[in-house]
């Protein structure tokens, strides 16, 4: 049986506490890493160093890297490694940000009009509004709330019924990029603000103050952004 904590690899590092799989726990921590710059966009991740860092072996090292390489936020050269995926540009940004201005807030008003308590259910517990900043640690929370906000917005766009435009967004990645712009409290709670007139407004089954909301909360997620590129 497994214990807590599991140390397959040379003492020295910090174990990972397992709560689900170790690759799932290895996975979880590199992701935070990835979300809060520690790995800065473009930075070499070596396996060996993880191995130190996490006190487990290079197995769910390689499955968590691999799964972060299928979701935008590592890249594997050949005969090279891993790295973190490089920073989006100022214009892919922009055009990031037109694409979803022009989708999300229709799909914000169908999601509204076929709400049901039991969708609305799941949008709450995905929005991350029940979960505000309560003294955990500063990475943890804002690479949480990272995973929150893109299931809040692809469960908004799987309500809405058009899993053309939700495998749409969900390829290009959006939401770990231009989470990895900036790392700082006010992207979490002004976020969650806006999550919560979203959630008002499904509630409401109101669809036109849920396309409102959704356009005020991108514009607003845009504008808290635009400084990283200064």
């Amino acid at each position: 049986m497994l214990s807590s904590k599991l140390t397959d690899a040379p003492q020295g590092g910090t174990p990972i506490h397992r709560a689900n799989s170790l690759s799932d726990d290895v996975y979880e921590a590199i992701f935070a890493q990835l979300m809060s710059l520690k790995i800065p966009p473009g930075a070499r991740i070596t396996v060996d160093t993880l191995v130190k860092e996490f006190n487990v072996s290079q197995t769910p090292i390689r499955e968590a890297l691999g799964r972060l390489e299928g979701e935008g936020l590592v890249v594997k050269t050949h005969l090279v490694g891993y790295r973190a995926a490089p920073q989006i540009t100022r214009q892919r940004f922009a055009e990031l940000y037109e694409l979803r201005l022009l989708l999300e807030p229709d799909a914000a008003a169908k999601a509204a009009v076929s709400i049901t308590d039991e969708r609305l259910a799941i949008l709450r517990e995905a929005a991350g509004v029940m979960s505000r900043r309560d003294g955990k640690d500063e990475r943890l929370h804002y690479s949480t709330f990272a995973r929150h906000d893109a299931e809040f917005h692809d469960k908004i766009m799987d309500f809405a019924g058009n899993q053309l435009i939700r495998e749409t967004i969900g390829f290009q990645h959006t939401h770990f990029h231009i989470f990895r712009l900036m790392f700082h409290w006010r992207v979490t709670e002004e976020a969650l603000d806006e999550h919560q007139a979203l959630l008002d407004a499904f509630a409401a089954g109101d669809a036109d103050a849920a396309s409102r909301a959704m356009r005020a909360h991108i514009e607003h997620s845009r504008d808290r952004l635009l400084p990283a590129f200064d």
